[in-house]
């Protein structure tokens, strides 16, 4: 599903000496290069700000903290995404409200979040799933007229963009993930907060630094969450790869969406605008999955499922509040849904090789 070791070699000499520069600076938090990287990712994003933190699940709860988003309050997020994602609302100490999907695209849908809303709902946390953005107009309007705030999850949509403008620039904040499989991977776990607000990036500020204002004065209680200056300069260098490895992603996804063909698997809804999708997973439906999961590993196809267990069937979750007509599109997208090779470092014939073992299954 990756292969890190193809990367380019100029890349990997290119981090060997970003490392080296700051094992030579003698700064390992916080510093120089961390700047840099917040400045470059918050100017890429079209943001005014850009904080960088530990991880995305941080990034998450340090938005719902920074805008008072706590106890007594809910926050209706979907049920198909990482754990990480309701997790982060449940460590905020708000309450996760679930919304259906849409089954075409396996995204959250506006008209189940309708349902789902609340007198005590503050948020609604939208996961660019898979790398994609839809309906960015509608879900503004729906949050405006609700009076709520828009918080979007961009762990795997890293540069979309919607009419220009890019995930995380158009709710009141975007959280980013750079886990090593992300578009924008570090070499370990890695997070950022964009936003366009002055007040909640000053406060997020604080708040992953432990509350404090300024050396030893802690106007408030806050986390240890930092980006470290390793990662900030790794991601510095591999910044400069994103644009080319994006195009390779959709190069190879429009070469799956024209090739395949085979009545036994779904194709999900395709992109609504040229660079609405990062295709940080290319995602098939199957009923027979692991029939079709077995017969590509034999033909040397890495398959994963993106996600087998909905956050309603985790154990801790089970008794969340959720859309009051249920959560069958989620299920049933759980239950069918497989993931097949869509990197960057794959060649024109490692996709023909795709491409002929999906449409060979029977």
């Amino acid at each position: 599903m990756n292969d890190f070791k193809a990367e380019p070699p100029e890349l990997h000499a290119a981090m060997s000496a970003a490392a080296a520069r700051v094992f030579a600076s003698g700064w390992y938090v916080l510093g120089n290069e961390v700047k840099a990287f917040e400045q470059r990712w918050a100017a890429a994003c079209g943001t005014r700000h850009c904080a960088g933190v530990a991880n995305g699940m941080d990034a998450i709860e340090l938005a719902l903290r920074g805008l008072d988003i706590g106890p007594g309050s809910e926050v209706v997020t979907t049920p198909m995404t990482a754990f990480a994602t309701v997790l982060a609302v449940l460590r905020a100490g708000a309450t996760p409200v679930l919304a259906d999907i849409d089954p075409e695209s396996g995204l959250m849908s506006p008209d189940s979040v309708r349902r789902c809303l609340s007198e005590r709902t503050r948020a609604v946390v939208l996961v660019h799933l898979y790398g994609q953005m839809r309906d960015m107009p509608a879900w503004l309007s729906l949050c405006r007229e609700a009076g709520i705030h828009l918080i979007e999850d961009c762990a795997q949509s890293h540069l979309a963009q919607w009419d220009g403008q890019a995930a995380g620039s158009l709710g009141t904040a975007g959280a980013y993930s750079f886990y090593p499989t992300k578009n924008l991977g570090a070499i370990g776990d890695g997070g950022a907060l964009v936003t366009q607000s002055d007040p909640l990036a000053a406060r997020v500020a604080r708040l992953r630094n432990y509350g404090q204002s300024e050396r030893y004065v802690h106007p408030e209680l806050g986390m240890n969450s930092r980006l470290d200056e390793l990662q900030a300069a790794l991601l510095l260098e591999r910044l400069q790869w994103l644009d080319r490895f994006t195009e390779r992603r959709r190069t190879i996804a429009a070469r799956y969406d024209a090739a395949i063909d085979n009545p036994r698997v779904g194709l999900l809804a395709r992109p609504q605008q040229p660079k609405s999708h990062v295709h940080h997973l290319y995602v098939v439906t199957c009923t027979a999955r692991a029939q079709l999961a077995e017969h590509l590993a034999a033909h040397g196809v890495q398959t994963l499922i993106h996600y087998p267990v909905p956050v309603h069937r985790q154990a801790p979750c089970a008794e969340l509040r959720r859309d009051p007509l249920g959560l069958p599109h989620a299920e049933a997208h759980a239950a069918a849904c497989l993931s097949i090779p869509c990197h960057p470092q794959m060649s024109d014939a490692d996709v023909a090789r795709v491409v002929e073992a999906v449409n060979a299954f029977r």
